[in-house]
C-alpha cells in the first residue's frame, strides 16, 4: 500500500516536465512565427522608406486617429507581450542547456558518435538561444522604452549613428537559425505534417525549412543593407523624422478628406490674403482720385458739377480753378486797409468834435452879422 501511494505521487509529478515541454513548443511556435512576420514588415524598407512608414504607421493604429501620427503605446504593449514571451520561453529552454562542462563534453562526444543531423540542428539551437537571451534583451529594450521611435531616418540613425549595427547582425543570424530549426523540430517532435511515409514526410519539411531560411536570410541582410545606406546618408541630420507623404495620403483617401496640413492651410489662407490685398491695390491705382470728376464728352459745358451743388458759389469770387491776376497786391491792398481802418474810425471821431465845436460857434457868427 505505501509502495502503491509512492508510485502514484511520482507518477503525477512526472507530467510537470511534460507540461513544460508543451508550453516552450507553444511559446516557441507563436515567436518563431511573429518572427518571419516581423521580418516581412522590416523588409518593407526594401520598397522604399515611403514603405516602411506606410508599415510603421499602421503597427501604431495610425488608421484610428485623426492626424494619422497613430499611437506609439500599441507598439509599447505589443514589444511588452513579445517581451514576456521571449523570457518565458529562454527560461523554460534552459531547463536542458548543458550548464557545466561535463555535460557539453557529453553532449559533444555523443555528437561525434551518432552524427545525426537533428541532433546537431539542436546544438546550433542551444547555442544561437544562449547568444539571443542577452542580444534580444538589448534590441526589446530598446524599443520598449522608444516606442515611437520606429521610422525609416531614427531606425537607421540608430543603425548607424547609435551604432548597432553589429547587434543587429547578430541577431539576424541567431533569429534565423533559431527560428527556422524550432519550427522544423516542433513539427518533427509533435507529428505535424507527419504523413504516411515518416522519412519522406522530414525530407520535405528540411527542404521547405532550407528555402525558408534562405529566403528570410535574403530579406534580413538586404534590409540591414538598405538601412546602413539610409543612415549614412543621414548621418548629418541624425535624430530628424522623416516627413512622409505616403500614409497620410492613403488616409486622406480613406478619410475621403483632402490630405492637407495645418502648414499648408496657412499657405493657402496666406496666398488668398495677398492675392485679394494686390486685386485691391491695383483697383486703387486704375480708379480717378476723388476729387476729380471723370470727364465725359457728350456732357454739356456749363453743367454744374457736384461740388457747385453742394456749395453755393460766391459771384463776387474768381471762377474756380482760375487764380486772381493781382494775387500779392490784393494782399497788400487788405493789409493796408486793415491797418488804415484804425487811423479812419479815429479821424472820424476827430471830425465829428469839430462839426459839434463849429455848431456851437454858428450862433455867436449869426449875431454878430446881424449886428
Amino acid at each position: 500500500m505505501e509502495s502503491y501511494i509512492i508510485e502514484e505521487n511520482t507518477a503525477k509529478s512526472s507530467r510537470l516536465p511534460a507540461r513544460l515541454d508543451l508550453a516552450q513548443s507553444g511559446t516557441g511556435l507563436i515567436l518563431g512565427l511573429f518572427m518571419w512576420v516581423h521580418m516581412l514588415l522590416v523588409g518593407s524598407i526594401i520598397l522604399g522608406k515611403d514603405a516602411f512608414d506606410f508599415v510603421a504607421k499602421t503597427m501604431e493604429l495610425a488608421f484610428l486617429s485623426d492626424n494619422g501620427h497613430g499611437y506609439p503605446i500599441a507598439v509599447f504593449f505589443a514589444v511588452s507581450g513579445v517581451f514576456t514571451l521571449f523570457i518565458i520561453h529562454a527560461l523554460l529552454g534552459m531547463r536542458k542547456f548543458p550548464i557545466s562542462w561535463r555535460q557539453h563534453r557529453i553532449i559533444r562526444d555523443q555528437m561525434q558518435m551518432m552524427k545525426h543531423p537533428d541532433t546537431n540542428l539542436w546544438y546550433i539551437q542551444v547555442v544561437t538561444g544562449f547568444i539571443m537571451f542577452f542580444a534580444g534583451s538589448v534590441h526589446l529594450y530598446t524599443m520598449l522604452v522608444n516606442p515611437g521611435s520606429i521610422d525609416p531616418f531614427l531606425s537607421a540613425d540608430r543603425v548607424v549613428s547609435g551604432n548597432y549595427w553589429f547587434l543587429y547582425l547578430v541577431l539576424l543570424i541567431c533569429v534565423e537559425l533559431h527560428a527556422g530549426i524550432g519550427l522544423y523540430r516542433l513539427c518533427m517532435k509533435w507529428g505535424w505534417f507527419g504523413g504516411k511515409d515518416a522519412r519522406k514526410s522530414r525530407k520535405k519539411l528540411k527542404t521547405l525549412k532550407n528555402r525558408l531560411m534562405i529566403f528570410f536570410f535574403g530579406i534580413g541582410f538586404l534590409a540591414l543593407f538598405m538601412f546602413i545606406v539610409i543612415g549614412w546618408n543621414h548621418r548629418h541630420n541624425a535624430g530628424e523624422r522623416y516627413q512622409g507623404t505616403a500614409y497620410q495620403q492613403s488616409h486622406a483617401a480613406t478619410a475621403g478628406a483632402p490630405a492637407a496640413s495645418a502648414v499648408d492651410e496657412m499657405e493657402k489662407t496666406a496666398n488668398e490674403t495677398g492675392a485679394a490685398s494686390h486685386e485691391t491695390d491695383m483697383q486703387a491705382t486704375a480708379a480717378p482720385p476723388a476729387d476729380q470728376a471723370p470727364a465725359h464728352d457728350d456732357a454739356p459745358a456749363d453743367a454744374p458739377s457736384p461740388a457747385d451743388e453742394a456749395e453755393p458759389v460766391d459771384e463776387t469770387a474768381p471762377a474756380a480753378g482760375a487764380a486772381p491776376e493781382h494775387d500779392t497786391e490784393a494782399v497788400q491792398d487788405a493789409g493796408t486797409s486793415d491797418a488804415a481802418a484804425p487811423a479812419a474810425a479815429d479821424s472820424h471821431t476827430e471830425a465829428d468834435t469839430n462839426d459839434q465845436g463849429s455848431d456851437a460857434h454858428e450862433p455867436t457868427h449869426s449875431a454878430v452879422e446881424t449886428q
